[in-house]
């Protein structure tokens, strides 16, 4: 009788080890299902790689397509002024007609002028090299150097500069704005511009 309750204890015991091995056999599966490496992205490809990227949104100054600083084009003459935070000179010779801002430090419209036409923020004039316009383009450039920058641009006669040229872009699927540069005879940036269409079009400005 005591040998055949050993033998039978003995059967118990391993019966039940090898009903108490089947959990952690499904639990060394999982994490090793859990822990096997998942694939990396291909080097160089991130989120939203084929997104269209234009260079002229790569704006190191505060000159954007969207305006100037935190001055937003289309806004109204008084919604700019707050957002300019400081003195602006210049003032409407009529209701609703055309004239430009300047800065206090600026000498006139011609170095950084800011045009507003039926109360509204339009457009934004920039004459001198300290200025960067969207995308990298500066007075003084040649224009095999804008063409570096911004590729092929619309080019149109200078109503007044004999050999002198009109440059533009137009944003592209962001905003209805359009950056100009003006070029004289030997093809040297002289000015630039950014604004609202027909506005950013008015070759003498408000005049």
């Amino acid at each position: 009788m005591k040998a055949s309750t050993s033998l039978t204890v003995l059967m118990s015991l391993a019966l039940g080890a090898c009903q108490a091995e089947a959990p952690g056999e499904r639990v060394a599966a999982t994490v090793a299902a859990v822990s096997e490496p998942v694939a990396s992205p291909a080097p160089g490809s991130s989120p939203g790689a084929d997104a269209p990227h234009s260079t002229m949104a790569d704006d190191v100054g505060p000159a954007t397509l969207l305006g100037y600083g935190e001055m937003r084009l289309g806004s109204s003459a008084a919604e700019m002024k707050q957002a300019w935070g400081g003195g602006l000179d210049g003032s409407a010779t009529e209701p609703q007609g055309c004239h430009y801002l300047t800065p206090k430090w600026a000498a006139n419209s011609s170095e950084l002028g800011f045009m507003v036409e039926g109360d509204r923020f339009v457009r934004y004039d920039v004459g001198t090299p300290k200025e960067t316009a969207p995308g990298g383009g500066k007075v003084g450039m040649n224009e095999q150097a804008l063409e570096a920058l911004y590729g092929s641009m619309e080019a149109q006669p200078h109503k007044y500069v004999g050999g002198g040229r009109y440059l533009s872009r137009s944003a592209s699927g962001t905003t209805p704005t359009r950056l100009v540069f003006e070029t004289d005879a030997t093809g040297l940036v002289t000015s630039w511009r950014v604004g609202m269409p027909p506005q950013v079009d008015y070759v003498e400005g408000c005049s």
